[in-house]
């Protein structure tokens, strides 16, 4: 297996893959290619991103590329199958908890300490409107989005695709998002640590998965100090301030990167309380939770997955 590492959406970026040392090469520089051109496309850190031009076009229509069209589609797809628990509209909430800004400059330089940052009452992301026929979108009046974590996930995914085409097998590790395709010489799984969310050199479990996408989502990678105030950045919807939630970390396995990192993040602002409930119909999705005293909860089907 041969490795491939750089930065980019603040995140570490692991590229693996086997086969002939050419075509890998080629492929790790297509893939990050892609994953540079999309963070560019699709982050909220610069003015000149496809993403801050549709948020400054609120309340008109806007064309966007077909790649950003797809993924808010996809996204009011899982407003809908998370009843609101997972929602792009949460921008001015995160920037009021202090992360108006990448988190690399965060940990260089600490967050906005301004608390009086004003937010209009919460608008729907059901009311955005996607015409296929023309292929415009709307934003209603106001209305700010972050693609974040969502956006994470289906890069990883495509690049994995797009790293494929030139290895006979490979993974794309972005920042927690996952996504496999085929399996090492002679594995019968990828193995992927489960780490502390206190301490990522303490290994929590060792997870056995096939050719799918696996995301970690936790309150303790991206926080920072806002005042008096621990902050960080998982908002709650329901309220609009950073989720008080029984766990510290939640672990998601499923067919699709999107997904995985989509039911990370609501599983986890969830809690103990409402995880089950939410995860009933959704047959295709393990997960994996490390509550405050580092020990693991999960669904049922999580177990055929973990060989502590």
């Amino acid at each position: 297996m041969e490795y491939y590492e750089f930065r980019a959406m603040n995140s570490a970026i692991v590229l693996a893959a086997e086969g002939d040392p050419k075509q890998v090469a080629l492929g790790f520089r297509n893939a990050r290619e892609f994953i540079e051109e999309s963070e560019q496309r699709f982050t909220r850190f610069s003015d000149q991103s496809e993403l801050s031009q549709l948020n400054r076009a609120a309340g008109q229509w806007f064309h966007p590329s077909p790649a950003m069209f797809e993924l808010l589609k996809l996204a009011q797809q899982y407003v809908n199958l998370t009843d609101g628990l997972f929602d792009p509209s949460i921008l001015p909430y995160l920037q009021r908890a202090g992360y108006d800004r990448s988190m690399d400059e965060i940990r260089l330089n600490g967050a906005n300490q301004d608390f009086t940052v004003s937010v209009q009452e919460k608008l729907n992301f059901k009311t955005l409107l996607l015409d296929e026929e023309t292929g415009l979108v709307w934003l209603p009046p106001g209305m700010q989005i972050d693609l974040g974590g969502i956006a994470k996930g289906w890069i990883a995914e495509r690049a994995a695709r797009l790293l494929a085409e030139k290895t006979s097998s490979c993974a794309v590790n972005a920042g927690g998002d996952l996504f496999m395709i085929g399996l090492p010489e002679g594995q019968s799984a990828w193995e992927i640590a489960l780490e502390h969310p206190r301490d990522p050199d303490q290994t929590l479990a060792i997870l056995r998965v096939g050719p799918e996408a696996v995301a970690t989502s936790s309150i303790m990678k991206r926080a920072w100090r806002q005042g008096d105030r621990q902050q960080h950045h998982l908002i709650d919807p329901r309220s609009g301030e950073p989720a008080i939630t029984d766990w510290l970390s939640v672990t998601v396995i499923a067919p699709q990167a999107a997904t995985a990192e989509v039911f990370a993040k609501v599983l986890l602002i969830a809690g103990t309380e409402q995880a089950m409930d939410i995860l009933a119909s959704q047959d295709e999705i393990a997960f994996i939770a490390v509550d405050r005293q580092g020990r693991l909860w999960g669904s049922q089907n999580s177990k055929e997955y973990i060989n502590v």
